[in-house]
């Protein structure tokens, strides 16, 4: 911006040549446009707008996205501070300034940091960033843009040989720094302006928790200003007690002195020593009130400090590490752990700062050594603060990664373990080792006693030691285990009908270290959440069980790893449908309806009324150890069934609505049969796990002019990888119209496989189709969509698959009123059979 009183003059000189015919000066001009386009295009529009007085100007959305950006530059004090100290070499705060819109257009969360592979990508856009620079620089003319261009080309060089051998940083940088902007700029804008006047609660949380964290470091100031004088005045009181113990020499030595000359100077010493002494009397007093003073403001201190580490600790890790057990289950994610580890580095800052405190108040204790309780207090005082930070330490070391929790030998996986306070206590001058073991059941509660669990293991994991990493950029202190493999196991005696897939580990992180020049040492260990380890991916399903069972009933400071037996059914509910979306990877979650089919399927009951299951609880046998009446596989067993065929499968069909799925068969009868003939729909099959089924209302041909419902023989993931559905449903042309009366055309066409390209050397490709032989019929007139397509006749098909149906007449149903796929064909089988046949015969009518 530029000055009114520089406005006023540029606007004189214009009037004033005006006057003489003369032309405005334009050089002011041109040197202000070249200024302005030092900036970015977004900021540009920000600056002209204010100086033309548009200060809500109509942008582009690229001018949007510079919103953190320009108010980034607002923030002030200690915001302002902690925004400008996350630049430096490893990325300076001029390229953020000048490529500001381009960074926050690029998608860096799209790379995963933990992914080696990602290398690629993240090596793209170090690339672009150098080639922006470049381009920058290259369109810097006229005086002011010379020094401009060779900064920033010396910015594009100095970050292609930081970063060219490890993009992967880079990316961690940039996120960083935009997470924090971002995070300080929230904070600035809910502390001046909360929205409506009032903050939601996470705000008014964080708030209170910075409040308090003014408030300690305000205190730990006090503290230090009262030591420094407390200093102070006993340095002054050791001068003057030197100085009485200097009159006591000169007293003594009086006595090789004549009689009248000591008489005279005895007299005027005792004087002053009297006056000294009555002083050091005095002062004593004084030094020890100063003292104790000093202390209770210590007490205070650690009161509160131990207060805010509380509810740093006990609350809002204690609910991180919920949420990442949740997130186990398909729940949101647990979030990032910069704004805890702020906290955490800021009460590592305030404690330490006391612990020297107490530690120099105690040294001032030693030198002048005052009768009183001062020793005692200040002896509880070091304890108090060295428990304080001990918790602390050992508190904030955690698994920022999980291993997976259904562990499989002989494959490898990874974890990451991080110290938050590690920056801070400069853990990262002598890195740590962390060591990673499995551990059984027993022994993790053996460990939580103190119980001698030393060299104890279940099991042995190679690469299982890894190195402490300081990463500068983020300010982390982090473990990354890339490449662990489980090479064996050994199991406990299991109790009763527990099973392998019901036996729980953990992997235990355990690391030693010192901090303070050794001053302290911590031993330091963390728990994995429970880990069920499998020989063989036909155990995945049941171990699955036990892990969502216990991530989703497991109780903040448990023994390891309780939980409890039986859930109130709304629990479960909760429980499986947040599963569900997330293995689907679907918005669209379990209806009340779908809950109330599973409750019946569960509890065996036909109460249509979902208040009657409120109350009802499941037990862990009723969920995944015994099976459904009349079936041999469970609840669980049945349920994962149907998330596995609708995640490889049926996920758009799910998305779309256009899958009931669960509705039994009597229910999807009583829904047909009010509808015309040719209506279907999608449900779940009871019988089969992984199985959807086709239910369809056609007339009965052995009754004329009655209809009945008609269910086609599941289909399972094996149909699926030879026709998928929407195909098998193009291919039923008396299928019509989607439950209630979608056209099953609007429904499924965008998902039907394109025709087949023409014949390429005399060669014709086969085509597989499905038909079904009692409703083989051509393609119907969608203007006489009512005829009886048993009435049509049936072409001849070159290539078929038959599918069986079934109806409650045939001879060959199970009692239940489905086939068992165990006496039918298998499928694929029967497709490859078809294909090795002659094709000529099939193919000769429609070649002529």
């Amino acid at each position: 911006m530029f000055s009114l009183v520089a406005a006023a003059r540029r606007a004189e000189e214009q009037k004033r040549l005006s006057r003489k015919g003369g032309k405005p000066e334009v050089g002011g001009y041109n040197r202000r446009r070249r200024r302005l386009e030092l900036f970015p295009p977004c900021t540009r529009t920000f600056l002209l707008a204010t100086r033309r007085g548009l200060w809500i100007p109509v942008v582009r959305s690229s001018v949007l996205k510079m919103a953190v950006w320009i108010q980034a530059q607002q923030l002030q004090g200690d915001a302002l501070h902690q925004m400008q100290s996350l630049y430096g070499q490893h990325f300076p705060i001029e390229v953020r300034h000048y490529l500001s819109q381009w960074i926050e257009s690029q998608m860096w969360d799209s790379i995963d940091l933990e992914n080696p592979q990602e290398e690629f990508k993240a090596k793209r856009l170090l690339d672009s960033l150098i080639q922006e620079l470049q381009k920058k620089a290259e369109h810097q003319v006229g005086e002011d843009g010379f020094l401009l261009k060779i900064k920033l080309g010396h910015y594009a060089s100095q970050l292609k040989s930081t970063y060219d051998r490890c993009p992967l940083e880079l990316v961690r940088c940039i996120k960083h720094i935009l997470y924090t902007e971002q995070r300080l700029v929230r904070e600035a804008t809910n502390s001046i302006s909360p929205v409506g006047g009032m903050m939601d609660s996470m705000s008014q949380k964080y708030q209170q928790i910075n409040q308090a964290f003014e408030e300690l470091r305000a205190m730990t100031q006090d503290t230090d200003n009262d030591l420094r004088k407390l200093q102070h005045n006993q340095e002054y009181f050791i001068i003057q007690y030197q100085e009485s113990l200097r009159i006591q020499a000169q007293l003594s030595s009086l006595a090789s002195l004549p009689p009248a000359d000591r008489q005279l100077r005895e007299q005027s010493l005792q004087n002053k020593r009297a006056t000294v002494e009555a002083w050091l009397t005095r002062e004593a007093n004084t030094l020890q009130k100063y003292r104790l003073d000093l202390a209770e403001k210590h007490q205070k201190t650690l009161q509160m400090l131990r207060k805010q580490q509380t509810i740093i600790l006990d609350d809002e890790l204690i609910q991180w590490k919920r949420r990442q057990q949740l997130a186990g289950n398909g729940g949101p994610p647990e979030g990032g752990l910069d704004i805890l580890q702020s906290w955490c580095e800021k009460l590592a800052e305030m404690i330490w700062q006391n612990r020297q405190q107490i530690r120099r108040a105690e040294h001032l204790r030693q030198q002048l050594p005052i009768p009183g309780p001062i020793e005692e207090l200040l002896t509880d005082l070091n304890s108090t603060i060295t428990d304080i930070i001990s918790a602390l330490v050992t508190s904030t070391f955690i698994i920022e990664k999980q291993p997976p929790q259904v562990l499989k030998t002989q494959t490898k996986f990874a974890a990451t373990v991080r110290l938050l306070v590690g920056g801070r206590l400069n853990v990262h001058m002598n890195p740590p080792q962390v060591k990673a073991t499995i551990i059984s059941e027993q022994q993790a509660k053996a460990l939580l006693k103190n119980e001698n669990t030393r060299n104890d293991s279940s099991g042995e994991i190679l690469n299982n030691n890894c190195v402490m990493e300081y990463h500068q950029t983020t300010g982390t202190l982090s473990a990354h285990f890339r490449n662990m493999s489980l090479k064996r196991i050994k199991r406990s005696d299991r109790r009763g009908a527990e099973s392998v897939t019901e036996e729980k580990f953990t992997i235990l992180f355990e690391s030693q270290f010192s901090v303070g020049g050794n001053e302290l040492v911590f031993q330091v260990k963390t728990l994995s959440l429970p880990v069920v380890v499998i020989v063989h991916g036909s155990q995945d399903n049941n171990a699955t069980a036990t892990v969502l069972w216990d991530n989703a009933f497991a109780e903040p400071g448990r023994v390891p790893f309780l939980v409890p037996d039986k859930v109130l059914w709304p629990q479960l509910c909760e429980a499986i449908n947040m599963k569900y979306k997330a293995e689907v990877q679907s918005n669209r979650g379990l209806s009340e309806e779908n809950l109330v089919f599973l409750a019946q399927k569960a509890f065996s009951s036909s109460s249509v009324n979902p208040e009657e299951y409120r109350n009802m609880t499941m037990s862990w046998s009723q969920f995944n150890r015994e099976s459904l009446p009349g079936r041999n596989f469970t609840f669980w067993q049945w349920f994962d069934g149907v998330m596995e065929l609708t995640k490889k499968h049926l996920k758009p069909h799910w998305n779309d609505g256009a899958i009931l799925g669960f509705v039994n068969k009597q229910q999807a009868q009583d829904m047909l049969m009010s509808k015309p003939n040719g209506t279907f729909l999608l449900r779940f099959s009871d019988s089969e796990i992984g199985g959807i089924t086709i239910a369809w209302v056609a007339e009965n041909p052995n009754k004329a002019g009655e209809r009945m419902v008609w269910n086609l023989m599941p289909y399972t993931s094996k149909d699926f990888s030879i026709r998928s559905l929407a195909d098998r449903i193009s291919d039923l042309n008396h299928l019509l119209f989607l439950y209630p009366d979608r056209p099953k055309d609007d429904v499924f066409s965008k998902y039907y496989t394109p025709p087949l390209s023409k014949p390429v050397d005399g060669y014709v490709k086969p085509q597989i189709k499905q038909v079904v032989p009692e409703f083989t019929t051509p393609n119907p007139d969608p203007s006489n969509v009512s005829t009886s397509f048993m009435d049509q006749p049936s072409p001849a098909v070159a290539v078929g698959l038959a599918h069986g149906i079934y109806a409650p007449i045939d001879p060959m149903l199970d009692p239940e009123g489905e086939f068992d796929l165990d006496d039918t064909m298998d499928v694929a089988r029967h497709v490859e059979e078809l294909l090795r046949r002659p094709m000529e015969n099939q193919w000769s009518g429609q070649q002529s």
